[in-house]
This record gives C-alpha cells, sequence and structure tokens, in this order.
C-alpha cells in the first residue's frame, strides 16, 4: 500500500514555477526545483516527471493565471484605462532595485521558442490571444466613443501586442518605472488620434 502524499501539488507547483520564471528554464537545476518545492527527488519525478514535464505544468499555470488577470484588467471599466491598466501591470513587480522577472512567456519567446515546438506553440498561443483581448476592448472603446483613433482594432491590437515584449525587456534591463510611464503613454497615444 503506498504512503498518502503529504505535501500540497498545487503549492509545489507555484514554487516550481516562480523558479523557473526568476532563472528560466536551462539555468533552473534538480536542486533548485527540490530547494524551492521543498519535495524529495523521488516525489519531485513521482509528481510531475522530470524537469521539463514540470517545467511545461508550471508554464501552462502561469499562462493560465495570466489570461485570468488580463481578462479582469481589460473588462474592468472604459476600454482606455483598462488597457492603460492592464499594460501597466506587466512592470507591477519591478522592486526597489529596479529588477523585473517580466513577463514568463516572453522570457520563454527568447530562451526556448526558437529551438522547442512546444513552448513555441504556447508562446504564440499567448500572443495570438493577447491580440484577440486587445481586440474586443478597442472595438467596444471605438464604439462608445472612448477611444478616439479610427484605425481598425486589428491594427490597433496588433501594434499594442507589437509593444508588449518591448516595454517587458526593458522593464527586465531596469528601466525605471518614468521610463516605462513614458513609453506606455506614447504607445497609448495611438489610441487617441
Amino acid at each position: 500500500m503506498s504512503r498518502p502524499q503529504a505535501f500540497n501539488t498545487q503549492e509545489a507547483l507555484h514554487k516550481a514555477m516562480v523558479v523557473f520564471w526568476r532563472k528560466g528554464y536551462e539555468a533552473t537545476s534538480i536542486t533548485d526545483l527540490l530547494g524551492a518545492t521543498g519535495l524529495s527527488k523521488s516525489s519531485l519525478y513521482a509528481t510531475f516527471g522530470g524537469k521539463r514535464e514540470l517545467f511545461i505544468m508550471a508554464f501552462d499555470a502561469y499562462r493560465r493565471d495570466r489570461t485570468k488577470d488580463m481578462h479582469r484588467a481589460l473588462q474592468a471599466g472604459p476600454a482606455r484605462q483598462s488597457i492603460e491598466s492592464f499594460f501597466r501591470s506587466l512592470f507591477a513587480d519591478i522592486g526597489d532595485l529596479g529588477e523585473s522577472r517580466g513577463c514568463m512567456s516572453i522570457n520563454q519567446a527568447v530562451e526556448m521558442a526558437a529551438h522547442d515546438l512546444d513552448v513555441r506553440q504556447r508562446v504564440m498561443e499567448d500572443f495570438q490571444l493577447i491580440e484577440e483581448a486587445l481586440e474586443q476592448v478597442i472595438e467596444r472603446g471605438q464604439e462608445d466613443g472612448a477611444l478616439g483613433s479610427q484605425r481598425s482594432a486589428r491594427e490597433l491590437a496588433r501594434l499594442l501586442v507589437l509593444a508588449f515584449p518591448g516595454l517587458q525587456v526593458m522593464a527586465r534591463a531596469g528601466y525605471t518605472k518614468e521610463a516605462l510611464d513614458s513609453a506606455l503613454h506614447l504607445l497609448l497615444s495611438n489610441l487617441d488620434s
């Protein structure tokens, strides 16, 4: 008879996600994961499989959480305010020293997507999902007059998605909140004209 599991699987998955998010896939060792989760090697392998399987599960958990956060931000209030709130959330984790983990999807677009089809597919799905969500909120804003731009909602959404990784990279590189605010202001001005 097997022993009952003595740990919370979702909590362990979240702790592993934080390590992968901070360090990336390649730089994360099994020792890092064991230390973060508090699991034994046999428990980690029995529950999650290997490092790659754990990474994919953690990445998918991250993506589900961020999708919920995105929809919540984009549906909370007038279109312009909702879009700005969503983009500001991209650099909400910048600490006092200017460091940021950035977006795990963008991190993986840079680290793994070029040579890992599963990761590439997930990253592309994320970009498509963001574009579709932004297109919907832009259409809403154009219909109710909150957004003044006459460009198509699809084009504006695509422009915002193009800027999404740029803002993330700027945050990861250590740009100040003031510099990021300035860049965001310039980007969002495209919704008004």
